[in-house]
């Protein structure tokens, strides 16, 4: 037999898809409304539109568009929630021959997590809406939402258990709003109305969680609408298994004392009282299970009790074993807090001593600022500033000569170890020869990297000391300003005008640098020489001119 044509109709909105902007495909997905409709529900015509769909991948398209934002797009949410209605049409009655499982098991789970993570997006902008128009739109969207979902679990049962596991799910059943709230728990109890035993095969964990939103919003709420929503889930879950009964009387005891007392009058007594018997029953024969588990407890007491005295009297040691055990563990909590006590003490007596010592220094500073004269304060205060740093830097060039040596000595240690191996290699094998004397060149290249570097630092020193006491020597030996002539003050100056306004510049720098105070002075000296830039170096060279020649 021949099988039949595709429909033009189809093939025509599959080419318009994939020639679309993301922006213009929900729009085009709305056609598919028509052509499902177009056929009558059941017939083989619907089945076969239904498979073209599929296999031309516009139910893909339709589950994928879920997810954007319809805030930005053509018919806004609307157009969505009549995509949620078209996707559940598609899958519902949909048999796929090829590759089953593609379907089963994984378009349908993630058409129903789109599906609730777009019922959790309307939810949200009910929430947040002032006008009533909009939240009378947005509810009635999420409305369609909820029974697209309900109609897709409906004609595949298997499904039930992915909604449930879905975190969306119980995202959106954990909402004060009554409106949406009771569009839950109808979807939920429409779950237990297609498979009754799901709660079974659920994580525990999920179960207490939907449970105790359920509890939660009897005593919560007095508000009639979510107390029979609530309590009408609550008796499709008894009547769904006895395992559940016995759960909601273990887990919940006062749920039936509430029942009665908060939510007796209200308009479903039906429902409140079938729902309060299977609790009772319930509660009867937990009562008695109740009573001969504290008599069986009271027997083992008894028993326990016969059992410690005779174990006493035969074993007098044990009392005195245990005031022993007694005494020396109070006796170390003793010791432990007379410890922590002489801690504080000395803690304290360090912090008093600090406070006098820094007190006895700011009274000598008074008292000697007393007896220095006012004009030398200025200098007295220069005098001991500068004593401070040089103490700093000579701690901190101690400090960096003893790293210096550390180093030095690790090299050392390092080039032993290459000329031990070396010394060994013969006993070795050749392959492993081969390895520790490439280990020990590698060693010995970086130990004399290293002393080359250190060498070079080392005369880069030599040379900068050198030429700074020659230029001091000159300027020592210079005669001053009132005596100088210009036989004086040609040797101190350059033909060059580009040498002349860089000393200019470099001279302008040191008396700026003059005048900084001494903590901002200290940041040079705390410099290593390995970390000072060659161009600097070649700076301080190339600005130095003595004579009227570049000195270098």
């Amino acid at each position: 037999m021949k099988p039949a044509a595709v429909d033009s109709r189809i093939l025509a909105l599959a080419a318009q898809v994939t020639e679309s902007s993301d922006r213009d495909v929900p729009v085009l997905l709305l056609k598919l409304k028509e052509i499902l409709n177009s056929t009558s529900l059941g017939s083989k015509e619907s089945q076969k539109v239904k498979q073209d769909l599929y296999y031309y991948n516009l139910v893909q398209y339709c589950m994928l568009v879920l997810k954007q934002d319809y805030s930005r797009l053509p018919g806004g949410w609307a157009t969505a929630a009549q995509l949620s209605e078209i996707l559940s049409q598609c899958c519902v009655g949909l048999e796929v021959k090829e590759d089953p499982e593609e379907f089963y098991n994984k378009l349908l789970p993630s058409a129903v997590d789109n599906l609730l993570f777009l019922g959790r997006r309307l939810q949200a902008r009910f929430i947040r809406a002032i006008k009533d128009e909009e939240k009378s739109e947005f509810l009635r969207c999420f409305r369609t939402v909820t029974d697209a979902i309900c109609w897709l679990f409906g004609g595949h049962i298997q499904l039930t258990e992915c909604v449930l596991q879905s975190n969306h799910f119980l995202q959106l059943l954990i909402t004060d709003d009554v409106e949406t709230a009771t569009a839950m728990m109808s979807m939920l109890q429409n779950i237990l109305r297609a498979n009754s035993s799901v709660l079974l095969h659920v994580d525990e964990k999920i179960l207490h969680s939907v449970l105790d939103e359920l509890v939660y919003k009897l005593s919560s709420t007095t508000n009639p609408v979510t107390g029979n929503a609530a309590t009408k889930v609550l008796l499709s879950v008894a009547e769904s298994h006895p395992q559940l009964v016995e759960l909601l009387s273990t887990r919940y005891k006062g749920l039936r004392t509430l029942l009665s007392k908060q939510w007796a009058g209200k308009g479903f007594d039906r429902n409140l009282n079938q729902l309060s018997d299977l609790l009772y029953s319930e509660s009867c024969r937990k009562g008695e299970m109740q009573r001969l588990h504290q008599a069986a407890c009271l027997i083992q007491a008894v028993w326990r009790g016969f059992l410690t005295r005779k174990r006493l009297k035969t074993l007098p040691i044990a009392v005195t074993a245990l005031q022993r055990s007694f005494r020396a563990k109070r006796k170390q909590e003793l010791q432990h807090l007379k410890r922590l006590k002489e801690d504080e003490t000395l803690r304290q007596q360090l912090q008093l001593q600090r406070q006098r010592a820094m007190r006895l220094f700011h009274e000598r500073q008074l008292t000697l600022l007393e007896i220095v004269h006012a004009g030398q304060v200025d200098r007295y205060i220069q005098e001991m500033e500068g004593k401070a740093a040089l103490t700093i830097q000579r701690h901190w060039r101690g400090y960096r000569t003893r790293r210096k040596v550390h180093q030095q000595r690790q090299s050392l240690k390092q080039h032993k170890a290459a000329v031990t191996i070396q010394r060994a290699a013969s006993q070795m094998a050749e392959e492993m020869s081969k390895e520790l004397h490439r280990q020990a060149q590698e060693k010995l290249a970086q130990y004399l990297l290293r002393s080359s570097l250190d060498r070079r630092a080392e005369q880069r020193r030599e040379a900068l000391l050198a030429q700074v006491n020659t230029d001091m020597e000159l300027l020592m030996s210079a005669p001053s300003l009132m005596e100088a002539t210009e036989k004086d003050l040609d040797v101190f100056m350059s033909r060059s005008v580009p040498v002349a306004c860089k000393a200019r510049q470099s001279h302008n720098t040191m008396l700026k640098y003059t005048r900084w105070p001494w903590w901002k002075k200290l940041g040079d000296e705390f410099m290593d020489d390995d970390m000072i830039p060659d161009d600097v170096l070649n700076t301080e060279f190339g600005t130095l001119f003595i004579g009227g020649s570049k000195s270098s």
